[in-house]
């Protein structure tokens, strides 16, 4: 992989980054969720549809930058995974083996509705039906021949609908504001410079690592795993800026939205659509999961909704903050979901149950 950069290509780059950085500044004032991520991604994809032809010839966003910043994402997704949240799982098999149940019945739903009601190919439709793991439904079905602009489109549109609806439907439940909305972050603004090296030496230990065990979406799963295993242990206390995370996000959202060049309105209608169907399929099983693991267990229906709803760790998380939830307990279930989500995608498609 190339590290250098023409200084053409940093200049854009760096422009690219900045109007990303804006487009997230605005949905961040919004209070929308994840906006640095979402608000990069769409002033990108915008400007790639309408000003693609002004871009420098053979302009590829540096898959180098992407990277480190995608294990950023991992490294602070798996230093959540503390000693406390491990010594509860023992209390969490129900929860836990319904999040198994949820994987494949969801995933098989979305599936079939994306294969028979959208006529997607094989590849696209199985990882655009992914029930989590943006990143690495992402690759794997690039990697399976599937359409990286559907699967883009569809990944991102799954997210945007639950974490605008679920927030919105727990707001109602709840009678006051929840996530996002709510000013309440994971980003640790007090947090100097000092924890960034850290980060970073974690970030190349779980590169090699994934990619040494050639772990599936390895770029973001080889620092998650090495950061979660140094943080249970309690060998190394990770933490960094809030804004770090957002630049991370910033970063990836502006060089996914490079992919949406040649999507047009009706792929998007189409995908907006479907991502409807799909998303209140998922959110249904969720429910129905929730009631049976309530009535089983005697743990709280609303935090297990939660832990059930297919969108973002931190947005999940940080509505079951809002709600005096354990958010220990909501995002080791969706880290879970994740982990299970990624491991069956790819036991199913090296078994060929899907042929690609």
């Amino acid at each position: 992989m190339n590290w250098r950069m023409s200084p053409s290509t940093a200049a854009f780059t760096l422009a690219l980054l900045g109007l990303g950085a804006a487009g997230g500044g605005v949905l961040a004032i919004a209070g929308l969720p994840m906006p640095f991520m979402l608000g990069s991604l769409a002033v990108t994809a915008v400007a790639v549809g309408v000003g693609e032809t002004r871009f420098p010839t053979a302009y590829v966003f540096p898959q180098s930058l992407r990277l480190v910043f995608i294990g950023v994402i991992g490294v602070m997704i798996g230093a959540q995974v503390d000693p406390a949240l491990i010594s509860q799982i023992p209390s969490m098999a129900v929860s836990l083996l319904g999040v198994g149940v949820f994987v494949l019945l969801a995933h098989g739903v979305n599936y079939r509705i994306l294969r028979g009601l959208g006529g997607y190919d094989v590849a696209t439709a199985y990882y655009s039906g992914a029930p989590g793991g943006l990143i690495e439904s992402i690759a794997l079905g690039e990697e399976a021949g599937g359409d990286v602009r559907v699967l883009t489109l569809m990944q991102f549109l799954r997210i945007i609908v639950v974490v605008s609806v679920v927030p919105l439907l727990l707001s109602l439940w709840e009678g006051r504001v929840v996530g996002s909305a709510a000013g309440l972050s994971f980003g640790r603004e007090n947090a100097g410079l000092s924890g960034i090296p850290m980060v970073l030496v974690v970030v190349l230990l779980g590169l090699l690592v994934g990619k040494f065990l050639r772990l599936p979406a390895w770029r973001l799963v080889g620092p998650l795993v090495v950061a979660a295993v140094l943080s249970a242990t309690g060998l190394v206390a990770l933490s960094a800026p809030g804004w770090l995370i957002s630049v991370a996000q910033v970063v990836l959202g502006v060089s996914l939205g490079l992919r949406f060049a040649g999507l047009n309105r009706a792929m998007l209608v189409k995908g907006l659509t479907l991502s409807v169907i799909s998303v209140g399929a998922m959110l249904v099983i969720g429910i129905l999961m929730a009631l049976v693991i309530s009535r089983i267990t005697g743990l709280p229906l609303d935090v297990l909704m939660i832990s059930f709803a297919p969108g973002g760790v931190t947005e999940m998380s940080l509505i079951a903050l809002s709600l005096s939830a354990n958010p220990a307990f909501v995002t080791l279930h969706h880290l879970f979901r994740i982990t299970l989500t990624v491991v069956s995608m790819t036991m199913i498609r090296r078994l060929g149950i899907v042929r690609m």
